[in-house]
This record gives structure tokens, sequence and C-alpha cells, in this order.
């Protein structure tokens, strides 16, 4: 095996479903700069450009059969990184129908679509690694979350399932779990000092995490690194799941 080439990504065709701000930006480029020809897939075709590196595709997750027709307009992809997601922050008395249904569209039907359209090609060439991200909402919960923690909860099962059925075709199947990152989805708690001071507090290192931060986890699951690696959910939160409140208590 050659070590010093174990990131790279050279002749492998990536899309970036929701590439055009955020995670998903950063992910683009940071494929691209280990050697992957990347397309940037976003309902904003002009984010999409703007985003800097390889070919802007233009997609609404939500329109019927749009994930199916980026598979056959796009053809053969070796990974695809999915990181489109909503959100409405309300507590579950005061949630519509309606609001639930559009949480639960994008996040958990628009991904069963990808991973079905994008899945079926890899299975049949026997290689391709896919990549979609849950939450630390996955697993842990706080009041007004709820429809989004669901999804991204089922999202990981989602995603172990296709692992399990796609796994002997040499196809694999992953997931990240970020904590609270810098993104237009999370600008309704940056704008509140005391909630974005509290998130900070919460994990290990004490701070919000930059889109970049993720951009890592992204490449390494992409590549060879990663070849033996399925069905997994890396947790990328800055050691937020692995403390216990922000209770600080006395050494003695």
């Amino acid at each position: 095996m050659s070590y010093e080439n174990l990131f790279r990504l050279d002749g492998k065709r990536a899309v970036v479903l929701g590439g055009g701000s955020g995670i998903g930006r950063e992910s683009a480029k940071a494929l691209a700069a280990h050697g992957a020809e990347v397309i940037v897939a976003d309902r904003d075709v002009a984010a999409a450009k703007e985003t800097g590196v390889g070919e802007a595709y233009e997609i609404d997750l939500l329109s019927d059969g749009a994930a199916a027709r980026a598979a056959a307009e796009l053809g053969e992809i070796d990974v695809v990184v999915l990181t489109a997601a909503t959100n409405v922050r309300k507590r579950l008395l005061e949630y519509s129908r309606e609001e639930f249904d559009r949480v639960i569209a994008l996040n958990l039907g628009a991904t069963f679509e990808v991973v079905r359209a994008f899945g079926a090609g890899m299975v049949e060439r026997g290689r391709g690694s896919i990549i979609g991200f849950s939450s630390i909402r996955g697993t842990t919960v706080e009041p007004g979350q709820g429809p989004y923690a669901a999804t991204k909860a089922g999202l990981v099962q989602l995603f172990r399932t296709a692992a399990a059925e796609f796994g002997p075709a040499g196809v694999r199947v992953n997931a990240i779990a970020p904590g609270v990152v810098e993104t237009p989805l999370t600008a309704q708690i940056k704008a509140n000092p005391a909630w974005y001071d509290a998130y900070a507090t919460k994990g290990a290192l004490g701070r919000w995490a930059r889109p970049g931060e993720l951009a890592g986890a992204v490449v390494y699951l992409a590549s060879e690194a990663s070849s033996f690696v399925t069905g997994s959910v890396l947790a990328v939160d800055g050691g937020w799941t692995a403390v216990d409140g922000r209770f600080e208590p006395p050494a003695t």
C-alpha cells in the first residue's frame, strides 16, 4: 500500500449535494484539493458556482425524480456527499404537520432517494463511497429539535442498512455526526449571544466548529484511507457527546 497517497482522490468523480454553502462548500473544496473531479450540486446554482471548484449542477432534491435524474445525467460517480438539510426549531406542541413533513421530506426522504439513485450505479460498478451527515442530535436531543433529531437518527439507520446491502458489492456507506457548526442552518442560534456561548461551552474544546473542520472527515471517508470503514458514524463534535454537561466541578 502506498501510504503517501492514502488520501488522494485522483481519477475519482465526486458529487456534493448541497455544495453551495457551509459544510458542503468546504467539502467540495477539500475533495478537489485531493485530486477529485467535483460536481457541486445545489438548488442555488449561483452559489454552487461561487464554491469555486469543479462543475456547478442545479438540483432541487425535493422535486420528483431529482436524484434519479441527477444520477443518470452525471454518469459514473465514485463519491456522493449529501449535506442538504433543514430544521424548524419549535417544541412538539407548537409544531404543525406541514413543518414536520417539510423537515422529514428533505432530511430523510431526499436521503432515501439519493442513496437509491446513486447507490444503484455504484453497486453495478462494484465500487463507491456514500457519505451523509447525521448530527449529535441523532443521539442527544434538546427541546425544540424533535423532528430534526428524528431525521438524523433515521439517516443513521438508513445508511447502516445501505452499508449492509451494498457492502458485498464493494460500496461503502458512512455518516458524519457534527456538533454545532457555524453554517446558515445555525444562524438563528449564532445571533443569540447567550445561546451561542452555551453551545460553545458544552463541548470539550469550548467552541463551535468552522465548516472546514468537517472537510477532513469527508476526504477520509471518500478515500482509500477508510477502505475498511462502512456502516459507521464518525463524530466530529469537539467532544460534545463525551462531556457530561457544562458544569465544572471543583477539584476537591
